[in-house]
């Protein structure tokens, strides 16, 4: 039987490279391949069957690069997005470390490490300066990458995201949402679970097939182990929690509604950012 995520992951790599954006596996080193959905002029392809495509090209529009939450790789994330940004923009979506096809035989699970790998990506690609647009996860990844990394971030938009997760306001938001464990939300391994991560992810309640959800926690919820490390690696003692002096301008887009990071946090956090601004 068909999976039907399966297929329409085919259909939506059809729409992407209609919109004028092609995939393109990086070797950051060895042991670490990181994916990413490139502009398609960038690339030449190989006369050859047997040979890989070559980055041939800077990008010739200012450069945006969207990083992905927990929940869905790279596309499935972005997919209502790219076709409008591409039309001013040279649009770069990665999957992050253990989504898609990207993963590396490093131990290191910290948002700081993707946030390298990230980059080391993108120079890779010809990128120079961009500005990136984070959502959740890949919003705190976002945050590293602007921090370390201010010549090539040119500013930051981030959507229902945080700056790091220390214990205390982990605690609190496990207590709030009435889970154990971030893994136990963010990784359900059955329609059930799935469906309370939706009813709690989305503002409006999402009617979809049992099949449909079946076939979604199939492909979408791989690599569950790093996964899981992933998410132990993002909580840091409150004592290491630092706000650093962006020189990058941020915009904070958020839901009214959001229950994982609500809007007063959004808020706290933007009053935070403009006193070491």
């Amino acid at each position: 039987m068909v999976n039907l995520v399966v297929a329409e992951r085919l259909l939506l790599h059809g729409l992407m490279n209609m919109a004028g954006i092609r995939p393109y596996t990086v070797e950051i080193e060895p042991g670490t391949a990181m994916n990413f959905w490139i502009p398609s002029e960038t690339i030449t392809k190989p006369k050859k069957k047997d040979k890989k495509p070559r980055i041939t090209a800077k990008p010739n529009k200012p450069a945006v690069v969207l990083v992905h939450g927990f929940a869905a790789e790279g596309i499935m994330t972005w997919q209502f997005q790219v076709g409008a940004l591409t039309k001013k923009y040279a649009v770069y979506v990665p999957d992050l470390l253990f989504f898609g096809g990207s993963a590396t035989d490093k131990p290191n699970r910290s948002p700081r490490f993707q946030a390298e790998c990230l980059v080391a990506g993108l120079r890779k690609l010809g990128v120079e300066k961009c500005v990136v647009v984070g959502f959740s996860y890949g919003g705190m990844v976002a945050f590293k990458m602007a921090e370390m990394y201010p010549e090539l971030v040119l500013g930051l938009v981030i959507s229902g995201s945080i700056l790091a997760m220390s214990e205390s306001l982990s605690t609190t938001l496990l207590q709030e949402l009435g889970v154990s464990s971030f893994s136990e939300l963010l990784l359900p391994t059955s329609v059930k679970g799935l469906k309370a991560l939706f009813s709690i992810a989305a503002h409006k309640k999402l009617r979809f097939p049992n099949r449909l959800l079946k076939d979604y926690l199939e492909v979408m919820f791989t690599n569950r182990k790093e996964r899981s490390e992933l998410l132990e690696g993002l909580v840091i003692t409150n004592r290491d929690v630092t706000i650093p002096n962006f020189p990058q301008r941020i915009h904070l887009l958020w839901g009214e509604n959001d229950r994982i990071f609500k809007l007063e946090l959004a808020q706290s956090m933007k009053e935070e950012l403009l006193r070491v601004w």
